[in-house]
């Protein structure tokens, strides 16, 4: 296949097995996203006179062709090609002639990559808004059928106050949409078109950036060509960064699944069908996914740090660096979506042990309720209160004194008077619902105004063109 540079040597096969066979895969994935892109650019050129309207509807057919190719996974990006634009534009030069040859106007392979990365970001950050919506939905449901069960709360590992089973859940719907509000400021920096740029110093001619910006249905131009070049690699570790803080909550999550569903804690139950065995130990149930969840937390914070520092450090300009980002960024949005989907799935199986979960509710739990006690009774000042309720507790643990159990009613009484705002008795789960819904319009909002953007620039290609 001829190269886009070509002129006319042979490029040592070795050099082009490490600069282009690893490229090459991961270009399979960006094939409609190029297209889109040069859809766009063509259209453009059309729309400035630099192409005729039956040259730019032959390049929309042959387009069209590659998008059907692609569909039936019949269009290969081969090691040769280097590169999914190069293999676009080779088949155009051969279906649409002397069009094909044309579309590369303007434009160069920096910021027809550029563009096919923000629209694949775009795409794939729709389904990990819609996955982390689904997460906090079961998460929410979890809540609300356990708003009064109570729990030991704990801090340095050791049980601390009272809590419940709802709030413990809802933690976690609350982390997550705060993580939403971060991939919304990751959307936003993606949404500007970088097409127009070139090689990250613009062109002679008078293009019209904003037009196909516009087709493409970014929200705005991305002004400055050369920041255009150098913000590749900053904008994807932007994205990936929000894709860390989602697993460091993913990974708190199934940390306290791991330690409850033990024997020793035996608060929650899975079935067995989530639970991987041991090749030596009959018994053994091990809830692997949610080991997994927390080991790929580090394989994303690895991934955020390979983008940083391939980045880090790198002069103005393109720089051959930036292709070796793409690979993590496509890993990082996979690894959230499958961790995202794997614990809706625990959760929405996750079952209460009652019994279990009451008797762990002791009556060292409630030491600083009756140092308030005594506070709120004695009009004394709360350290003095403290210090005479540590003492008597001090002396019952000392002498392993038999502490008093309390009822499930007077575990649930306890909760109630925890009424202020985000307590356990008054936990606003109608506010986090609320923001749920208000998440989940706007992003559904977004992916219908992106599928509705790319089925008028396509137009008459009748293929399913968007990941649901």
């Amino acid at each position: 296949m001829t190269k886009l540079w070509q002129k006319g040597y042979h490029l040592n096969e070795q050099v082009e097995r490490f600069e282009a066979a690893q490229n090459s895969v991961l270009d399979a994935r960006l094939v409609r996203h190029d297209v889109w892109g040069s859809l766009a650019h063509a259209a453009m050129l059309q729309h400035i006179g630099i192409l005729t309207e039956d040259e730019y509807n032959a390049l929309q057919e042959a387009l069209c062709n590659v998008l059907e190719l692609d569909t039936a996974h019949e269009f290969l990006v081969k090691p040769s090609d280097e590169d999914v634009h190069t293999s676009i534009e080779n088949y155009l030069a051969a279906v649409a002639g002397s069009a094909g040859k044309k579309i590369h106007m303007a434009r160069s392979r920096n910021d027809q990559v550029l563009v096919a990365l923000r629209l694949y970001g775009k795409e794939q950050m729709h389904k990990v808004a819609a996955k982390l919506a689904h997460l906090c939905t079961t998460l929410l449901a979890f809540a609300l059928a356990h708003k009064d069960v109570p729990m030991p709360g704990y801090t340095h590992m050791q049980r601390a106050m009272l809590s419940s089973v709802g709030l413990w859940a809802a933690s976690f719907a609350e982390a997550l949409l705060d993580d939403e509000q971060l991939l919304t400021a990751a959307y936003t920096l993606n949404d500007q078109s970088p097409l127009g740029s070139a090689a990250g110093y613009g062109v002679p001619l008078n293009i019209d950036r904003q037009y196909s910006a516009q087709l493409l249905g970014f929200a705005r131009v991305q002004n400055n060509v050369i920041y255009a070049q150098n913000s590749r690699g900053k904008i994807e570790a932007a994205i990936v960064q929000v894709l860390a803080q989602i697993m460091l909550d993913l990974s708190k999550m199934a940390q306290d699944i791991l330690l409850f569903t033990t024997a020793e804690y035996g608060f929650f139950s899975v079935p067995q069908e989530l639970c991987t065995g041991s090749s030596i130990m009959p018994q053994k149930r091990n809830l692997g996914v949610m080991e997994l969840v927390r080991a790929r937390t580090q394989t994303m914070l690895a991934l955020q740090q390979q983008i940083l520092g391939i980045v880090s450090g790198l002069p103005s300009g393109y720089n051959m660096d930036y292709q070796e980002t793409k690979r993590p960024f496509m890993e990082a949005l996979d690894l959230v979506q499958e961790s995202l989907d794997i614990c809706s799935l625990v959760m929405s199986k996750l079952t209460v042990n009652i019994e279990r979960i009451l008797a762990a509710c002791s009556f060292e739990l409630f030491a600083a309720d009756r140092a308030y006690e005594l506070a709120v009774a004695g009009a004394m000042p709360f350290r003095d209160a403290y210090r005479i309720v540590g003492a008597e507790v001090t002396a019952q643990l000392d002498r392993h004194m038999p502490l008093p159990a309390e009822s499930q009613e007077q575990l649930v009484a306890r909760l109630k008077v925890r009424n202020h705002l985000g307590g356990a008795g008054n936990p606003g789960f109608e506010q986090v619902q609320q923001r749920l819904q208000e998440a989940q319009a706007a992003w559904q909002e977004r992916a219908a105004v992106f599928k509705y953007t790319v089925e008028q620039l396509v137009g008459r290609c009748s293929i399913a063109l968007v990941e649901e």
